[in-house]
């Protein structure tokens, strides 16, 4: 199991989240309003000066699903390059075998 954090500008949400479905992705956790900022391009910290935020969402999904979604999102962000898309993933353990 591949643990996968996405983190994007919220401009994005419904482009990211129509993705998912195309994935099949059905189950994750959204966090609606993420500050920070990443090695280039503006902070997002939702004040007068910095005024954009992120979102996130965080998803579990089998071995073989992870290069088609870092693929797509790589394409999503290089269609959308100017408000940033990252994906992050990690190795996962499950409490139990049941992955329903």
């Amino acid at each position: 199991m591949k643990a996968v954090l996405l983190i994007y500008n919220q401009s994005v949400a419904e482009q990211i989240k129509y993705l998912l479905e195309r994935l099949g992705i059905n189950a994750y956790t959204m966090l609606d309003t993420v500050k920070g900022k990443g090695q280039i391009g503006n902070p997002r910290f939702g004040t007068h000066t910095w005024p954009e935020l992120n979102s996130a969402i965080l998803t579990v999904v089998p071995d073989n699903q992870l290069d088609n979604i870092m693929s797509a999102i790589n394409k999503l962000d290089k269609i959308n390059e100017e408000v940033g898309i990252k994906a992050f993933a990690w190795d996962i353990l499950m409490s139990s075998d049941d992955f329903s």
